[in-house]
């Protein structure tokens, strides 16, 4: 892992020569220096922002897998058991349109919602491997489904399978594999314009979204936060509770979008209406199954507020935030968004010079989500980023001691 910073800037350096480009157009296009592209080549500089990984990987028309080399490959070969799974799910979506394989007749509708609850479970565990480890029979049954009913039941049929390509979207993230991201967005988009559920194509769009961070294009995420924000508009003024927190949870999605692209006026202001939604929702959050799996509550619009500052390279106010954010919103979300949250704080109080703040926020992070923070390139970054100043350090320190023995003498 040491090695993964100059690894990572030898990976940009040839898709940077591939392309026959300068190291000043390269600069250019992402807004910066020379002199950064060549540290960043060299290995000197860590990229641990998100949105930077995003851009010299969308200016060397790459993926940014390509140049963090994602998914992580484990020493211990069962935590690469996963891309078993991965494959099977990509198996069953590549035949969407085809007649399910499927001996004996699928369950109904009612008894396959209660088999996502335990999905819903692992989201929040962020368990993504034993995520990926249920779909292939939940897709391949739902999809059955839909092929032998009718009406409403059919629908349903629909929206379970739109709902699984949720979950394989989310967990194809988390461990970097890119394309059943692509594949699970797409067929999720196909299955919601079939299932008779107004608010689930907006969801769709929302899992678009982040996929669009992966090229850069920030203006297209917030044109297509605002089409589906349109498309919902009636449900979520009538107070339908899962419009309100797809409303809600879309916003962010722009808030995010609006801090890559460095519009900090935007931030505030979707911010604010993710708050307005949250405070909307908050009286009926424990009674409405969120059929959706959307992480919609005040606390993740508190943590937002501090991811959004990171992303704009404000850690001050990333601290400052997340002192008056309100400690029992924070501890109510699901460890997967709490393990972000350590992670995005470990990363402030790294800018700050706080190395062991930032090393005690990411253990928090890696105790609450192992999974999830192991495969997480910020998280590696900012450890890396910590164990070199360490390194440092101690060099100086020794070097100091060896003058004072008089070691060289």
């Amino acid at each position: 892992m040491l090695d993964e910073q100059e690894t990572i800037g030898n990976r940009i350096r040839r898709a940077r020569l591939r392309l026959g480009m300068p190291q000043a157009d390269l600069a250019a296009a992402v807004g910066r220096t020379q002199g950064w592209v060549s540290k960043v080549e060299a290995g000197r500089i860590e990229l641990d922002r998100a949105g930077v990984i995003n851009q010299l990987a969308s200016a060397l028309h790459c993926h940014p897998n390509d140049l963090i080399e994602r998914p992580y490959i484990a020493e211990n070969s069962s935590e690469n058991q996963w891309q078993i799974s991965a494959a099977a799910i990509l198996r069953e979506l590549r035949r969407y349109d085809l007649a399910p394989v499927f001996d004996g007749p699928p369950r109904a509708s009612r008894e396959l919602w209660r088999d996502t609850e335990q999905l819903h479970r692992l989201r929040d565990e962020a368990a993504s491997t034993a995520i990926l480890g249920m779909l292939p029979d939940l897709l391949r049954e739902s999809r059955a489904l839909a092929e032998v009913s009718t009406g409403r039941e059919r629908e349903e049929a629909f929206s379970l399978y739109a709902v699984c390509c949720k979950f394989a979207h989310t967990a194809a993230h988390a461990l970097g594999h890119p394309e059943l991201v692509a594949m699970a967005c797409e067929r999720a988009s196909w299955a919601a314009a079939r299932s008779g559920d107004a608010v689930l194509p907006a969801v769709a769009d929302w899992m678009r979204v982040w996929d669009m961070w992966a090229t850069a294009d920030w203006s297209d995420a917030i044109a297509l936060s605002d089409k589906a924000l349109r498309s919902i508009e009636e449900p979520n003024q009538a107070g339908d509770p899962l419009a309100v927190r797809a409303w809600g949870s879309l916003h962010l999605r722009a808030a995010v979008s609006a801090a890559r692209a460095g519009d900090a006026q935007q931030v505030e202001d979707r911010v604010a209406e993710a708050r307005r939604a949250a405070q909307r929702m908050e009286p009926l959050r424990r009674t409405t199954f969120d059929r959706h799996s959307l992480t919609f509550s005040l606390g993740n619009v508190q943590i937002h507020a501090v991811s959004v500052q990171l992303e704009m390279g404000d850690h001050a106010k990333a601290l400052l935030l997340n002192e008056r954010a309100d400690p029992q919103h924070v501890s109510a979300l699901p460890k997967s968004r709490r393990g972000h949250h350590h992670m995005d704080l470990a990363r402030a109080w790294l800018w700050d010079g706080n190395r062991d703040r930032a090393l005690a926020d990411l253990e928090t992070a890696e105790r609450i989500a192992p999974q999830l923070v192991r495969n997480h390139p910020i998280a590696r970054a900012t450890l890396r980023k910590i164990v070199y100043a360490e390194r440092a350090t101690t060099r100086e320190r020794l070097r100091r001691m060896s003058d004072r023995f008089r070691l060289d003498g």
